[in-house]
Parts: structure tokens; sequence; C-alpha cells
């Protein structure tokens, strides 16, 4: 390529990125610049193919492949949607898990309870929770749908509690703190 690199950082340019851990020969993730954000030294906020934040870095970050291809940057997905490990906090025992609240309540994507147990479990000892301290009794089955925010939001997703018959509604057991 013959442009220099203060053409490149674009917005809608295609790019091409490899996590810093994962330099200099490790995969290469594409997406797109998403913007240019000149209060944050100058860095570039790009947006990975399939995901929906942002990761800030700078335009000369050694792991970031500037391609050819540019155009319209697409719009984030909004509205419901059912989750997966990776819009959660990860996943415990086989079931994704996540905290849904300051006080420590959680969700886990199952309908089996001896597996809510276990990922429970596995979740909160991984926390330093005294699972003597735990209310198990307090692990109920519900009807919940989760749904996109747009990108200035505090947080990427809301989750609502519903009746089995609301639209892309899906059981999972909730533990509260």
């Amino acid at each position: 390529m013959t442009s220099t690199l203060t053409e490149k950082p674009v917005v809608g340019r295609r790019i091409l990125f490899t996590r810093y851990s994962d330099l200099p020969d490790g995969p290469r993730h594409p997406g797109v610049i998403a913007e240019i954000v000149p209060t944050q030294g100058a860095s570039l906020k790009i947006r990975l193919d399939g995901r929906r934040s942002n990761l800030h870095v700078p335009p000369d970050y050694q792991g970031l492949t500037y391609l050819d291809e540019t155009g319209p940057v697409p719009p984030l997905p909004m509205g419901r949607f059912h989750p997966s490990v990776d819009e959660l906090e990860g996943e415990w025992q086989g079931v994704p898990v996540c905290s849904i609240s300051e006080d420590g309540d959680i969700v886990l994507l199952t309908t089996d309870r001896q597996k809510a147990v276990t990922a429970a479990t596995a979740y909160l000892k991984d926390a330093w929770v005294d699972l003597d301290f735990v209310h198990w009794d307090g692990l109920v089955l519900r009807w919940a749908y989760f749904e996109w925010q747009p990108e200035d939001s505090d947080t990427d997703w809301y989750m609502h509690w519903c009746s089995e018959a609301d639209h892309q509604a899906i059981q999972l057991y909730y533990l509260p703190a």
C-alpha cells in the first residue's frame, strides 16, 4: 500500500485486529473503524465483526492492520436477543452465568436445578462468597428476556422478567443475594 498511516484511520475502514497477548502471529479478527475519538489521544473506536462492544486502540497499534475496503459502519443490533456466554460473565460447570445486580444476584442459563446449583456454587466460590450465607431456597426458575441497549448506555443489555408467553422469553434460574 502506498497510503500513509494518517490516511488510514477513517471511519468505515475495514481492519484486522490482533490482541496484544496474541502478537505477533496470533489470530487476526476482522472489524471496522466505528469512530475516531480525538479526546482520547486520537484513539480509534473499532468494532470487531460479530461483537457489539467497541475497543479503543491508538492508530499506530502494532496489532492493527488497515484494509483497503471502506464503507458504512453497520448499526449495532438492537432489541431482544438470546444471550450467549460472550454476553455474560462466563461459563461455570457448563452453565452461562452472570451477576445482574450490585447486591450479587445471579442468573444461570439452565432449566436444570442441579446444574444451576453446581454452577452457582462454582461461580460463588470463584467470587470468594461464603457459601454458608447463600440462601439456596431463593433459587427459582423464572422467565426473562434480554434486550440490547443503545451504544452510549451504562450497560450493553438489560434483562427483564416476563411470562412464558412473552416474545423471545427464556427460562433461567435466578439466585438473589
